[in-house]
This record gives structure tokens, C-alpha cells and sequence, in this order.
């Protein structure tokens, strides 16, 4: 426990109070190079502040069994702004100079008999101011991080949402998010009480494989928009631990904002449909899951289905035949032959046409699936008179 100074030493510091806090805002501006380059009215609040922690040092060192909570208090009532223009590291080297300052000043004022003590509780209250710092950027950054993660969410929504206004991308550059490079949006169950902090986590797991991200919870949903993919499927398998059990589905690439939009809409029902498909991958592509979409409903899948499967085939009539009937004969190269009464090589080419055309391969039961779907969905949409 320090002992209290003599009544003259107390008095000649708080007549120095002025003086000290003079020295120590010219000793800031010479040796702080960050603090000559900030704006007036930050140099002018951290001065204020040098000026509170030298007056409240020495009525600590008047009365040093008073509760030393109220060291804290120094930076407590900063304004909330300068935790983001000034660096813990730089408000720790603030506290260093005002400290040396006060030190450097003390022989002058303080009697020699009395200077290991003052140097002593100097020490002891820049300790103090030191954990004083770290306590205010902590629950800065807590509270920045809360707000943070609700503006995310805000912009995950209107991305889903399909909004494409200069307010969104005003929100999303606040966000630090880059829309320069392809997106995908990835769909999955939520942790049960998916909280700030395991948001953090999973932002920093996703940051091994994507150049920048967005994530976004809505009720059981974990909702990630991914930017700059790295080994787009090899990111795709390792993003999709970040989810909790169940299907994990991601829409197609985009480059836009519409396309990102459209990429979150197909996401979502895909998950609606996933349950259909017991087996399919974690994760699974939105595309893959057309043919459940399109029983579920899903317009959007019937179009795709058209537009991916059909439409390449309408141009190839022997095509449309071929699958159709390699389809009712139970995926039979011979008895579709036998059907078509042509040579089993001819179906077999005809089959690796239709892969070609259309990048789904018949002989592979999943993809034929899909082709089948392309098939009915091609064909309902199409005149009755058409004959296809």
C-alpha cells in the first residue's frame, strides 16, 4: 500500500495539473506521428482525455485506497467513434506518453524524498489506465460486432428479397462486402441458438476458402453468400460443415445482384424440396434438385427444365423418341433397340448426343431423373398439336 503524499505535494500537483496536461499534449504531438495526422476534433478529444487521466491520477494519488474502478471512467465517456479512428495499439501508446510526460515533469515539482513513491504509483496507475483501454475497445468491438452482424442480416434479407437499390449497395459497401467477383448463395439448417459469436465462427471458417462473405441466420436457416469461391467444389464440401445436420443446398454462380436474387430464391427451394431425395450430397446444387422442385411446385424448376433439358433436344426429334422410349423400357439399350427397330450402337450414340446436348447423362440414374423431369415439363409446356 503507497503512502499518502504530504499535503505541500498534493497541492503543487494539482497547481501543476495545467502544466502537465500542456507538456504532455506537446510531447503527443512530437512523438506520435498517427496522432499529428488525425482531425482537429479527434486530437482535440484525446487531449481531453490526457487531460482527465493526469487530473484523475493525481486525485488517486491524494486519496490511493479510493476504488480504482474509476480509472476506467477516463475513456468510458469518449465518444464511441474514436475506438474505430484510433487503434487499441495507438491508445496504449497514448497512455505511454501522457505517462512518461508525468514522470519526466515530477522532479520538478515533487520534492526528492518523495519521488520513488509519485514514480511508483505512477507505474501502478498506468497499469490501471492500461487494462482501463483494453476494457473500453473490448466491449466496443463487442457492441460493433452485434451491429455488424444485424446489418449483415439486414443485407442477406434484401438480397433474398430480390432489392437492388442504391440503398442496398450503399449497405453492402458498409458491410465491406465485394460484389466484383462470382457469388453463391449456400442454404443449410442453423445451429439451434445461432448467436454473434458462432456468426464470428462461422466467418472465419468460410474465410479459408472465399475472398469475402456475408451470413445471415433466419429462424432455422444459416444463409451464406460467398464471394471469390477458391476450388468452387472442393470450398463447396468444406463450407457446408458450417451447418448443422440436414440437406445443405447452394444456387447457381452469380455475377449480379438480380443473379444473386435468383440464386438465394432457387437455394430456397431446393431446401424445400430436399427432403424428397433422402441421398442426395451435402452439399447439393439447387439444379440438381430440379426434378423435386418441379413436383413441389416450383415453377421456376419447370422453366429451367425447359430451357436446360427440352429446349436443346426439340431441334432433334430421333432424340426426344430415343430417351422417351429408353425411359419406359426401363433404361434398356436392347429393348429400346427392339422398340426403335434400330441397331443398339445407334441408341447408344443417340444417348451420348443427349449428354451432349444437354450435359445430363441418360445412363446414369440420377441424371436420367433429371431428363425424364425435362422431358414431361418440355412436353406439357408445349402445344398439344406439336407431336414432341
Amino acid at each position: 500500500m503507497q503512502s499518502a503524499p504530504s499535503d505541500r505535494t498534493a497541492a503543487l500537483l494539482r497547481s501543476h495539473l495545467g502544466r502537465m496536461s500542456t507538456a504532455a499534449i506537446i510531447k503527443l504531438t512530437r512523438s506520435l506521428s498517427w496522432f499529428r495526422g488525425l482531425r482537429p476534433r479527434e486530437r482535440s478529444q484525446l487531449g481531453l482525455i490526457a487531460q482527465r487521466g493526469i487530473s484523475a491520477f493525481v486525485e488517486w494519488y491524494e486519496e490511493p485506497t479510493s476504488d480504482g474502478w474509476t480509472v476506467g471512467e477516463i475513456f468510458s465517456n469518449s465518444p464511441a467513434e474514436l475506438t474505430r479512428s484510433v487503434s487499441l495499439q495507438q491508445a496504449l501508446q497514448l497512455v505511454r506518453v501522457v505517462v512518461d510526460s508525468v514522470e519526466a515533469y515530477a522532479p520538478s515539482v515533487v520534492e526528492e524524498h518523495e519521488l520513488p513513491a509519485l514514480r511508483e504509483a505512477v507505474l501502478k496507475y498506468s497499469r490501471e489506465v492500461a487494462f482501463g483501454v483494453a476494457d473500453v475497445y473490448a466491449r466496443a468491438a463487442e457492441a460493433r460486432g452485434a451491429w455488424d452482424t444485424r446489418m449483415e442480416a439486414l443485407v442477406v434479407d434484401a438480397i433474398i428479397r430480390g432489392e437492388n437499390s442504391d440503398a442496398l449497395r450503399s449497405r453492402i459497401s458498409a458491410v465491406g462486402f465485394s460484389t466484383a467477383q462470382p457469388m453463391t448463395v449456400v442454404v443449410g439448417p442453423s445451429a439451434e441458438h445461432e448467436d454473434s459469436t458462432e456468426v464470428m465462427a462461422v466467418r472465419r471458417r468460410v474465410a479459408a476458402h472465399a475472398s469475402d462473405s456475408l451470413v445471415g441466420v433466419q429462424g432455422d436457416r444459416l444463409i451464406l453468400v460467398l464471394s471469390g469461391l477458391k476450388n468452387r467444389d472442393r470450398a463447396l464440401a468444406a463450407v457446408a460443415e458450417c451447418f448443422a445436420e440436414g440437406p445443405v443446398v447452394y444456387g447457381p454462380e452469380a455475377s449480379t445482384l438480380p443473379e444473386a436474387s435468383a440464386s438465394a430464391k432457387a437455394a430456397f427451394a431446393g431446401m424445400a424440396a430436399a427432403r424428397a431425395w433422402p441421398s442426395a450430397p451435402r452439399p447439393v446444387s439447387s439444379e440438381a434438385l430440379w426434378p423435386e422442385r418441379l413436383l413441389n411446385g416450383d415453377q421456376s424448376a419447370a422453366r429451367a427444365l425447359v430451357e436446360s433439358v427440352f429446349a436443346p433436344l426439340e431441334p432433334h426429334p430421333g432424340l426426344i423418341e430415343t430417351l422417351g422410349v429408353f425411359i419406359e423400357k426401363g433404361h434398356s439399350m436392347e429393348a429400346t433397340s427392339r422398340a426403335l427397330y434400330v441397331h443398339a450402337n445407334t441408341v447408344r450414340y443417340r444417348l451420348k448426343r443427349i449428354r451432349q446436348e444437354t450435359g445430363w447423362d441418360p445412363l446414369d440414374p440420377r441424371e436420367a431423373f433429371v431428363l425424364h423431369a425435362g422431358l414431361i415439363a418440355g412436353r406439357l409446356a408445349r402445344p398439344a398439336s406439336s407431336g414432341l
